[in-house]
Protein backbone atom coordinates (compact mmCIF):
# COMPACT_ATOMS: atom_id res chain seq x y z
CA UNK A 1 0.00 0.00 0.00
CA UNK A 2 1.34 3.04 -1.07
CA UNK A 3 1.89 5.99 2.00
CA UNK A 4 2.35 9.36 2.67
CA UNK A 5 5.82 9.20 4.66
CA UNK A 6 7.71 11.97 6.45
CA UNK A 7 11.51 11.75 6.46
CA UNK A 8 13.66 12.99 9.38
CA UNK A 9 16.41 13.76 7.54
CA UNK A 10 19.64 15.10 8.68
CA UNK A 11 21.90 14.81 5.99
CA UNK A 12 23.76 11.85 7.02
CA UNK A 13 23.85 8.51 5.30
CA UNK A 14 21.58 6.65 7.49
CA UNK A 15 18.62 9.12 7.49
CA UNK A 16 19.39 9.30 3.84
CA UNK A 17 19.23 5.39 2.94
CA UNK A 18 15.75 5.79 4.85
CA UNK A 19 14.23 8.40 2.83
CA UNK A 20 15.52 6.21 -0.60
CA UNK A 21 14.71 2.75 0.43
CA UNK A 22 10.90 4.49 0.99
CA UNK A 23 10.84 6.31 -2.14
CA UNK A 24 11.96 3.45 -4.02
CA UNK A 25 9.21 1.17 -2.66
CA UNK A 26 6.60 3.58 -4.19
CA UNK A 27 5.66 5.66 -0.88
CA UNK A 28 5.36 9.82 -1.23
CA UNK A 29 8.22 10.37 0.86
CA UNK A 30 8.53 14.52 2.70
CA UNK A 31 12.12 15.09 3.28
CA UNK A 32 12.01 17.20 6.22
CA UNK A 33 15.48 18.69 8.17
CA UNK A 34 14.92 19.61 11.55
CA UNK A 35 16.79 22.81 11.73
CA UNK A 36 18.08 22.70 15.41
CA UNK A 37 21.10 25.72 17.08
CA UNK A 38 23.71 26.33 14.72
CA UNK A 39 27.05 24.05 16.12
CA UNK A 40 30.42 25.38 16.39
CA UNK A 41 32.38 25.07 13.40
CA UNK A 42 34.32 22.30 14.69
CA UNK A 43 31.19 19.91 14.67
CA UNK A 44 29.52 21.48 11.85
CA UNK A 45 30.20 18.48 9.17
CA UNK A 46 29.94 15.51 11.68
CA UNK A 47 27.19 16.92 13.18
CA UNK A 48 23.18 16.07 12.75
CA UNK A 49 22.31 19.94 14.26
CA UNK A 50 22.80 22.77 12.48
CA UNK A 51 22.90 24.05 8.47
CA UNK A 52 25.55 22.21 7.62
CA UNK A 53 23.38 18.55 7.92
CA UNK A 54 20.70 20.69 6.06
CA UNK A 55 22.25 21.31 3.05
CA UNK A 56 23.44 17.80 2.58
CA UNK A 57 19.90 16.34 3.22
CA UNK A 58 18.52 19.08 0.56
CA UNK A 59 21.15 18.05 -2.03
CA UNK A 60 19.88 14.13 -1.11
CA UNK A 61 16.59 14.79 -1.74
CA UNK A 62 17.55 16.38 -5.00
CA UNK A 63 18.98 13.53 -5.98
CA UNK A 64 16.10 11.60 -4.99
CA UNK A 65 13.56 13.49 -6.94
CA UNK A 66 11.73 14.27 -3.38
CA UNK A 67 10.46 17.38 -1.55
CA UNK A 68 12.66 18.60 1.07
CA UNK A 69 10.98 21.04 4.11
CA UNK A 70 13.36 22.52 6.88
CA UNK A 71 11.14 23.28 10.32
CA UNK A 72 13.09 25.87 12.47
CA UNK A 73 13.44 23.55 15.71
CA UNK A 74 15.99 26.01 17.71
CA UNK A 75 13.61 27.03 20.26
CA UNK A 76 12.33 24.05 20.73
CA UNK A 77 15.62 22.11 20.73
CA UNK A 78 17.36 24.71 23.04
CA UNK A 79 13.91 23.89 25.66
CA UNK A 80 13.64 19.80 25.20
CA UNK A 81 17.34 19.10 25.01
CA UNK A 82 20.01 21.81 26.11
CA UNK A 83 18.45 23.40 28.91
CA UNK A 84 17.52 20.04 30.54
CA UNK A 85 20.94 18.92 29.51
CA UNK A 86 23.24 21.93 31.23
CA UNK A 87 20.70 21.74 34.09
CA UNK A 88 20.98 17.70 35.10
CA UNK A 89 24.99 18.34 34.46
CA UNK A 90 25.24 21.39 36.95
CA UNK A 91 23.14 19.14 39.61
CA UNK A 92 25.24 16.06 39.46
CA UNK A 93 23.95 14.20 36.94
CA UNK A 94 24.94 12.82 33.35
CA UNK A 95 22.38 13.34 30.80
CA UNK A 96 21.87 11.58 27.56
CA UNK A 97 20.39 14.21 25.59
CA UNK A 98 19.63 11.65 21.96
CA UNK A 99 16.43 10.50 24.38
CA UNK A 100 14.43 13.98 24.88
CA UNK A 101 15.58 14.85 21.55
CA UNK A 102 13.57 11.40 19.87
CA UNK A 103 10.52 11.42 22.17
CA UNK A 104 10.19 15.56 22.34
CA UNK A 105 10.66 16.44 19.09
CA UNK A 106 11.24 13.96 16.41
CA UNK A 107 8.31 11.43 17.37
CA UNK A 108 6.34 14.14 19.36
CA UNK A 109 6.39 17.77 17.60
CA UNK A 110 7.08 16.49 14.54
CA UNK A 111 4.36 13.42 14.66
CA UNK A 112 1.98 15.74 15.99
CA UNK A 113 2.83 17.32 12.77
CA UNK A 114 2.62 14.90 10.26
CA UNK A 115 -0.49 13.59 12.08
CA UNK A 116 -2.29 16.87 11.69
CA UNK A 117 -1.21 16.76 8.10
CA UNK A 118 -2.61 13.15 7.09
CA UNK A 119 0.52 12.16 6.90
CA UNK A 120 0.75 8.00 7.82
CA UNK A 121 4.18 7.62 9.12
CA UNK A 122 7.09 9.57 10.41
CA UNK A 123 11.06 7.39 9.77
CA UNK A 124 13.95 8.08 10.43
CA UNK A 125 17.29 6.23 10.37
CA UNK A 126 17.86 4.57 13.91
CA UNK A 127 18.88 1.47 13.93
CA UNK A 128 15.86 -0.33 15.60
CA UNK A 129 12.85 -2.43 14.85
CA UNK A 130 8.93 -1.82 15.27
CA UNK A 131 7.03 -4.86 15.46
CA UNK A 132 3.05 -5.68 15.50
CA UNK A 133 2.63 -8.03 17.70
CA UNK A 134 0.79 -11.06 16.33
CA UNK A 135 -2.07 -11.28 18.79
CA UNK A 136 -3.13 -7.90 19.74
CA UNK A 137 -1.33 -5.70 16.98
CA UNK A 138 0.30 -3.55 19.65
CA UNK A 139 3.82 -1.94 18.17
CA UNK A 140 6.37 -3.47 20.05
CA UNK A 141 9.91 -2.21 19.81
CA UNK A 142 13.02 -4.12 19.28
CA UNK A 143 16.93 -4.02 18.78
CA UNK A 144 18.39 -3.26 15.12
CA UNK A 145 19.53 -6.19 13.31
CA UNK A 146 23.30 -4.58 13.17
CA UNK A 147 24.54 -4.95 16.85
CA UNK A 148 27.23 -2.71 16.77
CA UNK A 149 25.17 0.32 15.64
CA UNK A 150 21.90 -0.75 17.36
CA UNK A 151 20.30 2.72 19.04
CA UNK A 152 17.27 1.00 20.39
CA UNK A 153 18.46 2.43 23.74
CA UNK A 154 17.71 5.86 23.08
CA UNK A 155 14.37 5.13 21.57
CA UNK A 156 12.94 3.06 24.89
CA UNK A 157 11.12 6.15 26.24
CA UNK A 158 8.84 6.93 22.82
CA UNK A 159 5.32 5.74 23.39
CA UNK A 160 3.15 2.88 21.99
CA UNK A 161 1.51 5.36 19.98
CA UNK A 162 4.44 6.91 18.96
CA UNK A 163 5.87 3.63 17.90
CA UNK A 164 2.83 2.79 15.98
CA UNK A 165 3.44 5.88 13.52
CA UNK A 166 7.59 4.99 13.56
CA UNK A 167 9.05 3.34 10.66
CA UNK A 168 12.83 2.61 10.81
CA UNK A 169 13.94 1.29 7.23
CA UNK A 170 17.59 0.97 8.34
CA UNK A 171 16.94 -0.93 11.71
CA UNK A 172 17.18 -4.32 9.33
CA UNK A 173 19.78 -3.88 7.83
CA UNK A 174 24.18 -3.20 8.58
CA UNK A 175 25.78 -0.41 8.44
CA UNK A 176 27.99 -1.89 5.69
CA UNK A 177 24.71 -2.48 3.75
CA UNK A 178 23.26 0.99 4.54
CA UNK A 179 26.11 2.36 2.74
CA UNK A 180 26.07 0.27 -0.12
CA UNK A 181 22.83 1.40 -0.90
CA UNK A 182 23.79 4.47 -0.53
CA UNK A 183 26.41 3.80 -3.37
CA UNK A 184 24.18 2.02 -5.47
CA UNK A 185 21.66 5.30 -5.52
CA UNK A 186 24.51 7.61 -5.99
CA UNK A 187 24.27 9.74 -3.25
CA UNK A 188 27.32 11.91 -2.15
CA UNK A 189 26.70 10.90 1.89
CA UNK A 190 27.80 7.47 1.29
CA UNK A 191 30.90 7.79 2.57
CA UNK A 192 29.63 10.61 5.10
CA UNK A 193 31.24 9.62 8.74
CA UNK A 194 29.37 8.91 11.38
CA UNK A 195 28.28 12.15 13.44
CA UNK A 196 29.86 11.38 17.47
CA UNK A 197 29.45 12.86 20.49
CA UNK A 198 27.26 15.57 21.47
CA UNK A 199 25.64 16.85 18.41
CA UNK A 200 25.69 20.12 19.51
CA UNK A 201 28.81 21.15 21.54
CA UNK A 202 32.62 21.72 19.75
CA UNK A 203 35.75 21.31 20.58
CA UNK A 204 34.98 23.16 23.27
CA UNK A 205 33.19 20.06 24.90
CA UNK A 206 30.22 20.13 27.29
CA UNK A 207 31.87 21.48 30.14
CA UNK A 208 31.69 25.19 28.37
CA UNK A 209 28.02 24.82 27.48
CA UNK A 210 27.17 23.68 30.83
CA UNK A 211 29.41 26.69 32.57
CA UNK A 212 28.09 29.14 30.24
CA UNK A 213 24.34 27.99 31.03
CA UNK A 214 24.60 26.94 34.40
CA UNK A 215 27.37 28.86 36.13
CA UNK A 216 26.82 27.03 39.80
CA UNK A 217 27.67 23.55 37.52
CA UNK A 218 31.47 25.13 37.11
CA UNK A 219 31.67 26.41 40.79
CA UNK A 220 34.89 24.54 42.84
CA UNK A 221 34.15 22.44 45.69
CA UNK A 222 35.64 20.18 47.51
CA UNK A 223 36.81 16.24 46.35
CA UNK A 224 35.88 14.08 49.22
CA UNK A 225 37.22 10.04 50.34
CA UNK A 226 34.54 8.17 51.85
CA UNK A 227 35.60 9.13 55.22
CA UNK A 228 34.94 12.84 54.55
CA UNK A 229 38.33 13.86 53.92
CA UNK A 230 38.94 16.58 51.36
CA UNK A 231 41.77 15.44 49.29
CA UNK A 232 41.74 18.37 46.64
CA UNK A 233 39.31 20.72 45.18
CA UNK A 234 37.28 20.21 41.96
CA UNK A 235 36.49 22.47 38.92
CA UNK A 236 32.88 22.24 39.12
CA UNK A 237 30.44 18.94 39.21
CA UNK A 238 29.54 19.61 35.50
CA UNK A 239 33.33 18.45 34.45
CA UNK A 240 33.02 15.21 36.32
CA UNK A 241 30.90 11.76 36.39
CA UNK A 242 30.47 8.27 38.16
CA UNK A 243 34.23 5.92 36.87
CA UNK A 244 36.65 9.16 36.11
CA UNK A 245 39.84 9.02 37.08
CA UNK A 246 41.67 11.49 34.95
CA UNK A 247 41.58 14.66 35.75
CA UNK A 248 40.96 14.67 39.28
CA UNK A 249 44.40 16.26 39.98
CA UNK A 250 44.89 14.59 43.55
CA UNK A 251 48.22 12.43 44.71
CA UNK A 252 46.74 9.33 46.58
CA UNK A 253 48.96 6.07 47.49
CA UNK A 254 46.50 4.03 44.57
CA UNK A 255 44.70 5.11 41.97
CA UNK A 256 41.24 7.19 42.77
CA UNK A 257 37.55 6.69 40.85
CA UNK A 258 34.89 9.42 40.76
CA UNK A 259 32.24 6.94 42.93
CA UNK A 260 29.46 9.96 43.39
CA UNK A 261 28.43 13.34 43.05
CA UNK A 262 27.09 15.54 46.24
CA UNK A 263 24.86 18.40 44.67
CA UNK A 264 24.24 19.18 48.58
CA UNK A 265 27.55 19.88 49.40
CA UNK A 266 29.05 20.74 45.39
CA UNK A 267 31.03 17.52 46.35
CA UNK A 268 32.96 15.08 44.32
CA UNK A 269 33.38 11.64 46.23
CA UNK A 270 36.45 9.56 44.96
CA UNK A 271 37.55 5.94 46.04
CA UNK A 272 39.39 3.27 44.69
CA UNK A 273 38.28 0.55 41.98
CA UNK A 274 36.67 -1.47 43.73
CA UNK A 275 34.39 1.12 45.24
CA UNK A 276 33.26 2.58 41.46
CA UNK A 277 31.25 -1.66 41.43
CA UNK A 278 27.70 -1.77 42.56
CA UNK A 279 25.07 -5.13 42.49
CA UNK A 280 22.25 -2.58 42.29
CA UNK A 281 20.57 0.99 41.02
CA UNK A 282 16.88 2.72 41.74
CA UNK A 283 15.60 3.58 38.40
CA UNK A 284 12.51 6.72 38.63
CA UNK A 285 10.97 8.23 35.62
CA UNK A 286 10.01 4.82 34.73
CA UNK A 287 8.51 4.21 31.04
CA UNK A 288 7.07 0.65 30.59
CA UNK A 289 6.44 -1.33 26.96
CA UNK A 290 6.33 -4.80 28.06
CA UNK A 291 2.65 -6.30 27.48
CA UNK A 292 1.82 -6.03 31.05
CA UNK A 293 4.14 -4.20 34.25
CA UNK A 294 5.23 -6.91 36.27
CA UNK A 295 3.17 -7.28 39.81
CA UNK A 296 6.40 -9.04 41.32
CA UNK A 297 10.22 -9.46 40.84
CA UNK A 298 10.82 -10.22 36.81
CA UNK A 299 14.93 -11.48 35.41
CA UNK A 300 15.59 -9.31 32.22
CA UNK A 301 18.94 -8.26 30.76
CA UNK A 302 19.70 -4.21 31.81
CA UNK A 303 21.71 -2.21 29.51
CA UNK A 304 22.94 1.23 31.27
CA UNK A 305 25.31 2.69 28.57
CA UNK A 306 24.81 2.78 25.20
CA UNK A 307 28.18 1.55 24.04
CA UNK A 308 28.49 -1.73 26.97
CA UNK A 309 26.86 -5.13 26.59
CA UNK A 310 23.27 -5.52 28.43
CA UNK A 311 24.00 -7.90 31.49
CA UNK A 312 21.03 -10.35 33.62
CA UNK A 313 19.45 -8.74 36.43
CA UNK A 314 16.38 -8.44 38.79
CA UNK A 315 13.85 -5.57 38.48
CA UNK A 316 11.11 -5.60 41.24
CA UNK A 317 8.66 -2.82 41.09
CA UNK A 318 9.04 -0.23 44.23
CA UNK A 319 6.52 2.45 43.80
CA UNK A 320 7.04 5.09 41.27
CA UNK A 321 10.03 3.32 40.94
CA UNK A 322 12.27 0.13 39.69
CA UNK A 323 15.05 -1.56 41.73
CA UNK A 324 17.53 -3.39 39.70
CA UNK A 325 19.45 -6.25 41.15
CA UNK A 326 22.67 -6.92 38.69
CA UNK A 327 23.61 -11.12 38.86
CA UNK A 328 27.36 -9.50 38.79
CA UNK A 329 28.95 -6.67 39.93
CA UNK A 330 28.71 -4.06 37.65
CA UNK A 331 30.19 -0.33 37.09
CA UNK A 332 27.88 1.92 39.45
CA UNK A 333 25.30 4.11 36.92
CA UNK A 334 25.38 7.48 37.22
CA UNK A 335 22.80 9.74 38.07
CA UNK A 336 20.98 10.70 35.14
CA UNK A 337 21.86 7.73 32.70
CA UNK A 338 18.80 5.78 31.11
CA UNK A 339 18.51 2.22 32.36
CA UNK A 340 16.75 0.47 29.61
CA UNK A 341 15.55 -3.20 30.58
CA UNK A 342 15.46 -5.72 27.29
CA UNK A 343 14.03 -9.27 27.23
CA UNK A 344 16.66 -10.91 24.17
CA UNK A 345 16.60 -8.26 21.70
CA UNK A 346 13.05 -7.10 22.53
CA UNK A 347 12.82 -3.58 24.92
CA UNK A 348 10.55 -3.87 27.64
CA UNK A 349 11.59 0.01 28.73
CA UNK A 350 13.39 1.90 30.78
CA UNK A 351 14.06 4.32 32.97
CA UNK A 352 16.63 7.39 34.59
CA UNK A 353 19.16 5.97 37.03
CA UNK A 354 18.19 7.76 40.42
CA UNK A 355 20.60 6.14 42.82
CA UNK A 356 23.39 3.33 43.55
CA UNK A 357 24.00 0.90 46.53
CA UNK A 358 26.83 0.49 48.52
CA UNK A 359 29.83 -0.60 46.38
CA UNK A 360 29.25 -4.24 46.19
CA UNK A 361 32.75 -6.22 48.05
Amino acid sequence: MRRRIIVAMSGGVDSSVAAALLAERGHEVLGVGLRFPDVPDSAARSSCCGMAGMEDARAVAGELGIPFYVLDYRDAFDEAVIAPFCEAYASGETPNPCIPCNTELKFGRLLALARALGVDHVATGHYARVESDGRTGAPRLWRGLDKAHDQSYFLYSLTREQLAYALFPVGEMTKVQVREVARRQGLDVAAKPSSQDICFVGEEGYRALVAAREPAGAEPGPILDARGHTLGTHQGLAGYTVGQRRGLGIAAAEPLYVTGLDPERNAVLVGPRAETRTRSVRVGKVHWLGDVCPANAIVLDVQTRYRTAAVAATLQWNGDVADVEFAEPQPRVAAGQAVVFYEDDRVLGGGIAQAVSTAAH
